[in-house]
């Protein structure tokens, strides 16, 4: 059974007084891989501007969750984006519609350069140069590395790449599927960064993270999922200080955590 905190039911009553329809809405999503049943009835939303966050443990059906909504998975259920049911729509289609994912793994063209892979985010409507200058503005590193195949780079220049991209796709939802996982302690402060600047830019994002404590601290709202099973949701402050979340997540209890 869902658990909700005070908190989260205080914030989800202002949300239902706002004229604006949810970014992204799930209903009763379903996610099978022959007789595993990874995502089991899920229901979450999205409201415009918002950052909300997916956490649990590896195999809790947090991919498969984006995977479904991106179009990559197959699913069950409704999934609405921008009242439009996408279950009929291919992958590229929706991502033509705003929604862009940033992958597990970053998932860059490593025998093109840095530039010929962001170049591959504007598929769909070319970018314009002041749309690449803006990224080198949030990742100057990437500007120096322009002509540099990009498996050349980093873990987390590579990740600065994958962000860049999706950001070049001109999302109107961006999905990122663990974008601090296997990155040095000084590059997953500039992504949190990153990931703070553009959601005070505005950008809706849907956030799956192994670092719960940055991904609470940032998130508006957040949705705990365990065995395909979504088990807790509140606000990220509410879910940040709830012992239960400290207990399964944070490795450490109230009493000697100060957050």
């Amino acid at each position: 059974m869902t658990t909700t905190t005070h908190s989260a039911t205080t914030q989800s009553k202002s949300q239902a007084d706002s004229t604006l329809p949810p970014m992204l809405s799930l209903q009763g999503v379903n996610v099978r891989y022959g007789n595993i049943h990874a995502v089991r009835d899920l229901t979450l939303t999205v409201n415009p501007g918002e950052l909300v966050c997916l956490i649990g443990a590896n195999g809790a059906g947090k991919s498969s969750t984006l995977g479904a909504i991106s179009g990559l998975v197959a699913s069950t259920g409704s999934i609405q984006y921008l009242g439009q049911n996408l279950q009929s729509l291919a992958a590229h289609d929706r991502v033509g519609q705003g929604l862009v994912l940033v992958p597990e793994g970053r998932g860059v063209f490593t025998r093109m350069t840095v530039q010929e892979n962001l170049a591959m985010g504007g598929y769909l409507h070319p970018s314009r140069e002041e749309e690449y200058e803006a990224v080198y503005a949030r990742f100057p590193r990437l500007k120096e590395r322009r002509g540099q195949l990009a498996g050349t780079l980093s873990g987390g220049e590579q990740q600065m790449l994958a962000i860049g991209r999706a950001l070049l796709a001109r999302p109107r939802l961006l999905l990122l599927d663990e974008p601090s996982m296997g990155l040095a302690p000084l590059m997953i402060e500039l992504i949190f960064q990153t990931l703070a600047e553009l959601k005070a830019s505005g950008l809706s994002m849907l956030l799956i993270e192994q670092n719960a404590r940055g991904a609470l601290a940032l998130a508006d709202r957040g949705y705990v999922l365990e065995h395909g099973d979504m088990t807790l949701t509140g606000t990220g402050q509410a879910l940040l200080h709830d012992p239960r979340i400290h207990a399964a997540y944070l490795g450490a209890s109230l009493e000697n955590d100060h957050v």
